[in-house]
């Protein structure tokens, strides 16, 4: 039997019982998950191994999280939106001029954050070890015809997402996406969540266990010319590619942080609890309440399901149905991390792994305690 290390307040002891089965039914190599209410942590646990050779899962043990990154850099654009420093409704090309070459001029930062951009992959398709390079994707992100009306339809853009908000965060800070997460979130918050991770924090990191073959073999059901099937291929990652320094270095805002459960639900704890936590202000409620204004309803044109997207999150709808809450939001990564906000509940719930599982968003795992915790809190 895995032993199951850390504290869970008695009205959770469901979350806990759930996270020990998982590892009970042969699920886990190493996870952790944590649940904030009312910006206190109620949930914070840790069990197995952080790598294939068995070395504990630590307190401090970190993992890369994949898409769970892209609510950090969501965090970012939206404490610029709300220091006045970019307009959410302002087109991308205000700020970086370049882009609006090839048919662009009508994107809108929006756009970027509720994946109907247009820009799901890369055009032409790069090596995933391009991606350590700003310079080089912003340039071939600025050089792209959009692949549909913008705004019009949405498309995961897996990783180009996170390369669009940094080229916008550089242009109008001047400091890279990582450098303001870690100085104006992380750091001040005290959260063990990286973009671009020192060298100092590598001895904390755990193996990554790539999905098993073929386990995104679901997309080309859509047809190989489908958008689906170029985004996955234009940048082909095998998940294997986190378990070296170049990747954990460098900063890919949508899907290279390196984190636990922990620090993702510390830094969501400040969003669940009106922007603000342990005195650390990082948005006002009018900012907040932008995340819930929908974008679009519809078929993923790259995931294949039905998503209701706000600005920067995932919104509730029956395809994804872990809170009933109308102010909760969320995002998932590749493999099983997840990651919901409610703000109705004033909760923050997070899951890190390492044994990724094949899902884009999320798995069973993830949502489980998800629910769990939220009811929970909901009945506290």
């Amino acid at each position: 039997m895995t032993e199951i290390h850390g504290h869970c307040d008695e009205a959770f002891t469901a979350v806990r019982d759930q996270f020990e089965k998982n590892f009970e039914d042969g699920l886990e190599l190493g996870a952790s998950v944590c649940v904030t209410k009312d910006g206190e942590t109620v949930v914070d646990l840790w069990a197995g191994d952080a790598d294939t050779a068995g070395r504990p899962w630590e307190r401090d043990t970190i993992c890369n999280v994949w898409s769970t990154t892209k609510t950090m850099a969501a965090t970012v654009m939206l404490m610029l939106a709300d220091r006045g420093e970019i307009d959410l409704d302002a087109p991308v090309a205000t700020y970086w001029p370049e882009f609006a070459s090839n048919g662009k001029g009508g994107v809108l930062v929006r756009h970027v954050l509720a994946h109907t951009a247009g820009l799901p992959g890369f055009d032409p398709a790069i090596a995933p070890t391009d991606l350590y390079d700003q310079d080089l994707v912003a340039a071939n992100l600025a050089a792209q015809a959009p692949w549909w009306e913008p705004g019009t339809k949405s498309g995961y853009h897996l990783i180009s997402q996170g390369h669009l908000e940094a080229e916008i965060v550089r242009r109008v800070t001047g400091r890279t996406i990582g450098t303001f997460f870690r100085e104006e979130v992380a750091g001040p918050l005290g959260a063990e969540v990286w973009i671009g991770l020192p060298e100092s924090e590598e001895s904390k990191v755990a193996e990554l266990i790539p999905p098993p073959p073929g386990s995104l073999d679901s997309l080309t059901d859509l047809g190989m010319e489908s958008i689906a099937v170029r985004a996955a291929i234009s940048a082909p990652v095998t998940g294997a590619e986190p378990n070296t320094r170049e990747w954990r270095a460098a900063e890919i805002p949508a899907a290279g942080g390196t984190a636990n459960a922990r620090g993702v639900a510390r830094v969501h704890a400040a969003l669940a609890n009106g922007g603000s936590l342990d005195g650390v202000d990082l948005l006002s409620e009018k900012t907040l309440n932008r995340i819930f204004e929908e974008q679009i309803e519809d078929v993923d044109l790259v995931l294949g399901m039905k998503m209701r997207l706000g600005i920067g999150f995932g919104l509730m709808n029956e395809t994804i149905p872990l809170s009933s809450n109308p102010h909760s939001c969320f995002w998932g990564g590749w493999g099983g991390s997840i990651a919901v906000i409610d703000q109705d509940s004033r909760m923050s719930v997070a899951y890190v792994m390492n044994r990724m599982a094949g899902a884009l968003v999320g798995d069973m795992r993830g949502g489980i305690l998800a629910v769990l915790a939220l009811g929970a809190g909901a009945a506290t």
